[in-house]
């Protein structure tokens, strides 16, 4: 009797395991979700239209991408939701624009690209977005899932590419997924510190049932069981694809979180600026992220009263005129100030990575992040107070916290004056011919005066664009866009091209060097075909002067660094635009030159002025590594 029993038990067990076996396996196989949810193979829609609807829901005009078979589905249902597509040529330049387009309008960025290559081409831009900590979601075609390892056209791991560039990487494996995978990773892109994330779409979830089926489905009069079962495993496989495809899903927003500061630790800095006698704000980048608009924080920092420092994006922030703003002598400014906040701004190698700061200086940092926050104070600097919180809402809040704080006049009046010696300086050096060429200071000095109040700044170049933050002034909030810290050249033509779409009417001009130039000089055809007529101003010196600088004095030879006098300005020409060329013998037109230029933006004309300079010592001492 018990061995009867014993075996009843283990062949009860062993019926349980196998029905836990093949629920297992149904449930992989798609078999219980089907059993629920409907799949109709004679509809006519597509994963593509899915796409939209997201992109749609959570207010994206535009779509920045470069045509390939594995995307069209996206492009063509993008377009007929009534978001722009708007293609580049390069795909490295449509994650450049969506990146612009995301740091501009405070929604995030969306560039689409076909797999394989067209994926690989964007690495470059996409770790740009990465430490620039811009919000940008990438959408990448793919080969089918169940073709993938199996030598598909253009299939590689596109995932581990991103693995360590994005927040978030994934790949969407049924058409009835890409809803809540797309709003996830907006939502991921957006939240804490903002970057970019990775969303891989592989070509079955985008294009209709029978064109799935007619790819991949199989022959259907196979014989014998082993095709049976193939052809069985396969028209399942697509069935389990399109699954609950079209059934109704919440496309909307998720919320996206952003660190704050506590009420104790906005006090605790409020106590120590009251203290101090001389103290200095820096804000960086991160601080123009949403959501506290820059009108407000710009409102807060003219309410504080303290004298700043604009970095990268924030550049703008202040106006021109404004008496709190100091443009030269940061170095000379933080070695003597005894209270410094770091308002999103980073002890990297920009602030010599915090060994600036003087002895006794009390340090208050401000980041989402928390590496970021404390870039080398185990080494260099140590804060007194460091917020893992967003910087821009911290200001405004100390703001309150100081109604009636008065900055020291002495400390103010002494920095306003040591910047006042130091912008005449400039002036004299830019009266100063050069040995051949036009002076570039002088070309950017002109330039400035003639900015119009409504103009916006892509800066894409290393010397001359080195030398053009110190004297070209951004006369708004959010008007002046470099790469950031990662020094990438070739932003221009995406960032110009975001730029131009995001505020139609601003004057847009893009601050090349004649190196970095190549690296979108074709985006001319892009500014003529979708008619966005921007401005650039190229330093063209025939050679790449920020590395020839060191490497010259250092290593005595100049290998590798020297170009040409190239005539820039018939590429734009050829490509529809209108180009000019000034050199010395021009020097006394210059400003008439200028002119035209806008009055042919105005026009719709995308202009190139290849503006030909000689050499100065300005920019003597600067770094390359």
């Amino acid at each position: 009797m018990d061995f009867l029993t014993g075996i009843g038990c283990a062949c009860a067990g062993l019926l349980v395991v196998l029905t836990a076996a093949l629920l297992g396996a149904a449930y992989r196989l798609g078999l219980l979700y089907q059993l629920w949810h409907k799949v109709d193979p004679r509809s006519p829609r597509h994963g593509g239209e899915l796409v939209a609807e997201v992109l749609k829901a959570h207010g994206i005009r535009f779509v920045f991408t470069l045509a390939g078979g594995h995307i069209s589905p996206i492009l063509v249902a993008s377009e007929k939701v009534g978001i722009r597509v708007v293609d580049t040529r390069h795909e490295a330049t449509a994650v450049f624009a969506a990146d612009a387009v995301s740091r501009l309008s405070g929604r995030i960025g969306v560039a689409a690209v076909t797999a394989g290559p067209g994926v690989t081409n964007t690495v470059t831009a996409i770790k740009n977005a990465q430490m620039a900590e811009s919000p940008v979601l990438l959408i990448g075609g793919a080969a089918a899932s169940l073709q993938k390892g199996r030598g598909a056209l253009q299939d590689i791991d596109q995932l581990s590419l991103f693995k360590t560039l994005c927040k978030a990487s994934v790949s969407v494996r049924a058409v009835r997924d890409i809803v809540p995978a797309l709003r996830k990773a907006i939502a991921t892109a957006q939240s804490g510190t903002p970057g970019p994330v990775f969303v891989e779409l592989p070509i079955d979830v985008l294009y209709p049932f029978h064109v799935v089926e007619k790819e991949i489905g199989g022959n259907k009069s196979s014989r014998g069981w082993g095709a049976k079962v193939v052809q069985w495993y396969l028209q399942n496989y697509i069935r389990n694809l399109f699954a609950g495809a079209w059934e109704p899903r919440d496309a909307s927003p998720l919320p996206v979180r952003v660190p704050l500061a506590t009420e104790d630790e906005v006090q605790q800095c409020a106590e120590l600026v009251s203290r101090a006698t001389k103290p200095l704000v820096l804000v960086g980048s991160q601080a123009m992220l949403p959501p506290t608009p820059a009108e407000e924080l710009r409102a807060a920092l003219e309410a504080l009263g303290i004298p700043c420092y604009l970095g990268g994006a924030a550049r703008g922030l202040l106006p021109p005129g404004s008496p709190l703003l100091l443009r030269q002598n940061r170095r000379d400014a933080l070695r003597d100030a005894d209270l410094v906040l770091l308002a999103g701004a980073v002890c990297d190698f920009r602030l010599s990575y915090g060994r600036l700061f003087g002895r006794r200086a009390a340090i208050v940092a401000v980041n989402r992040d928390r590496t970021q926050l404390l870039r080398n104070s185990d080494v260099f600097w140590k804060p007194r107070l460091a917020v893992q919180g967003d910087a821009a809402s911290f200001v405004a809040r100390l703001a309150r916290s100081l109604r009636g704080y008065a900055c020291p006049r002495a400390w103010l009046e002494g920095l306003r004056e040591a910047d006042r010696k130091k912008e005449q300086a400039n002036r004299e050096k830019a009266a100063t011919p050069t040995p051949q060429h036009l002076n570039p200071l002088d070309l950017l000095h002109r330039l400035d005066a003639l900015l119009p109040p409504e103009s916006l700044l892509v800066a894409d170049g290393g010397d001359f664009v080195g030398t053009a933050a110190y004297i070209v002034r951004p006369r708004r909030p959010l008007a002046w866009l470099d790469p950031g810290a990662f020094g990438t050249l070739g932003v221009g033509g995406g960032f110009a091209l975001g730029a131009k779409l995001c505020r139609p009417d601003a004057e847009v001009w893009v601050l090349y060097g004649d190196g970095s130039l190549g690296y979108s000089l074709m985006e001319f055809d892009t500014f003529v075909r979708h008619k966005t007529p921007v401005i650039a101003l190229v330093g063209n010196d025939a050679c790449w002067s920020q590395i020839a600088r060191e490497q010259v004095a250092l290593l005595g030879s100049n290998v590798a660094c020297g170009l040409e006098y190239l005539d820039y300005h018939a590429v734009a020409e050829a490509l529809g635009g209108k180009g000019f060329v000034v050199g010395r013998p021009d020097r006394e037109r210059l400003d008439a030159v200028l002119r035209a230029a806008q009055d042919a933006c105005r026009q719709g004309r995308p202009v190139l002025i290849n503006a030909l300079i000689g050499k100065t010592d300005f920019r003597d001492g600067s770094i390359s590594v």
